[in-house]
């Protein structure tokens, strides 16, 4: 499982170690050296297993180039990659689901500085 590439589809053979590698990324985190590029890319896919080869000097290359050859699987997406964010952490909400809130609930209206209705409840 790729940590740089969430939805990678295939595995790029590196032909410099003679291994498949999720992405670049992961050949350089774990390889000393950069990895060697030629023209014939060796690509195994993740939903059959199998391994296929792409010429990347083609010229027509068309949409039926970005399928498996051997189940179809769409491969040549455009990569999905982790993004940092900040989260509230809380309780798993099948135990305590306080922090949810359920639209279909009625709550007493919210009073604010805003409101317009409540304007004879305020000071001043």
């Amino acid at each position: 499982m790729c940590k740089h590439i969430l939805n990678a589809q295939v595995a790029i053979f590196s032909p410099c170690c003679r291994k498949f590698f999720d992405c670049p990324d992961c050949h350089r985190e774990t390889q000393d050296h950069a990895i060697q590029r030629s023209s014939d890319i060796n690509l195994l896919c993740k939903k059959c297993k199998r391994a296929f080869r792409k010429d990347a000097q083609d010229e027509d290359w068309d949409e039926a180039d970005e399928h498996c050859p051997y189940c179809d699987n769409h491969y040549v997406l455009e990569a999905l990659t982790p993004k940092p964010s900040l989260q509230v952490e809380g309780e798993d909400v099948r135990i305590d689901s306080r922090m949810l809130k359920d639209d279909r609930v009625r709550r007493d209206e919210e009073r604010s500085i805003f409101n317009v209705k409540d304007d004879g409840d305020r000071l001043g």
